[in-house]
């Protein structure tokens, strides 16, 4: 069953930003780049910025009170004259949120929900109660980008979130960086270095498919399994399933075995695709490849089991958004990816 879509944001909107995980947005020496983050959404997006009780209070505070995280989220959805939640940031531990939530809430009260990483747990949660949410930008670090933000993240910001049209063909971005400049003041104006991409790469598949999204940062969905967020089996039939790997930069052996896990569980037999982001730093590019295709080739046999690899979301920059339970197509043919519905109503 589809997905209830929230309403396109609009200029002139009140959104909430929230810190769902790790809390430095409210940190001494962080909350500049929380600052800028939030200019930038009231500037170039005509949004109204209101932070939650609780989401500048820091690192420790956040850290001991996982009830209040929650508090925070239950809170922004209720507010009528809240119309979208954009996370500060991931972390590692907001499956600790998962006690003090309302599915109900969510369910009554639909609007845009975005962020990233860690930031999938709540995506599941919102999964759970049957909100589209949006596995994209967080504030401190696409719309707080040293200089400004990447032309490729405010289009599909743009596109996705403020626009009821379909999405559409999401062509890869002609550039990529991961490289990391201390966030400290003094660096904000000293711009990340662009690389070239190269482009999608497709490791196996003819033909085009079709499949509802899901998925998230694989780290961060091995947390969950076993918990009442993890989708049924069922959920899984001819979808398109989207991982990412974080800054972390797991070791090859360790994604090998969550795709085995994935393979274990019968959902790689449920699928009709992969979608495989960029890996951070492109380190561990071919390896991942290689672990990807030793499960899904060669113990599975699925050969033909469309993977499309080197895809622009996650924890490489610029980036693209992707909805939960949107229809979306991988054409193997000419090794492309399209989102086929809109994103919002």
């Amino acid at each position: 069953m589809p997905l209830i879509k929230p309403a396109a944001l609009k200029p002139g909107d009140k959104v909430a930003t929230i810190s769902l995980s790790w809390g430095g947005a409210g940190d001494r020496d962080i909350i500049w780049r929380y600052n800028i983050g939030k200019k930038r959404l009231e500037e170039e997006f005509g949004l109204q910025v209101v932070e939650m009780p609780n989401t500048l209070k820091g690192t420790e505070f956040i850290y001991n009170n996982p009830k209040k995280r929650a508090e925070d989220l239950m809170m922004a959805f209720k507010d009528e004259s809240i119309k979208g939640i954009f996370s500060c940031i991931g972390g590692s531990e907001s499956i600790r949120i998962l006690p003090y939530i309302d599915l109900d809430v969510i369910r009554n009260n639909p609007k845009v929900f975005i962020g990233y990483s860690d930031t999938t747990i709540t995506h599941m949660i919102c999964y759970k109660a049957g909100l589209s949410s949006f596995y994209g930008p967080s504030i401190l670090c696409e719309f707080a980008e040293n200089v400004s933000m990447h032309d490729y993240t405010k289009l599909w910001i743009n596109k996705v979130l403020f626009n009821n049209g379909v999405i559409g063909s999401i062509s890869a971005s002609e550039v990529w960086t991961s490289e990391l400049v201390p966030w400290e003041e003094k660096n904000k104006n000293i711009s990340r270095k662009l690389e070239k991409n190269q482009g999608y790469e497709l490791l196996q598949g003819k033909g085009k498919i079709q499949g509802r999204l899901i998925g998230g940062c694989i780290e961060v969905l091995e947390m969950m399994k076993g918990t009442e967020l993890w989708p049924s089996i069922d959920e899984f039939e001819n979808g398109i399933l989207f991982l990412e790997t974080s800054e972390d930069k797991p070791d090859p052996a360790l994604v090998e075995c969550w795709i085995r896990s994935y393979g274990t569980l019968g959902i790689l037999n449920k699928i009709n695709g992969i979608v495989f982001a960029k890996p951070y730093d492109d380190c561990y590019y071919d390896e991942y490849k290689e672990a990807i295709l030793t499960v899904v080739r060669n113990e599975l046999k699925l050969k033909d089991l469309p993977i499309l690899y080197n895809v622009n979301f996650g924890h490489t920059s610029p980036m693209c958004i992707l909805p939960y339970g949107a229809l979306a197509e991988i054409n193997c043919e000419d090794v492309s990816f399209s989102i086929l519905e809109p994103g919002v109503i």
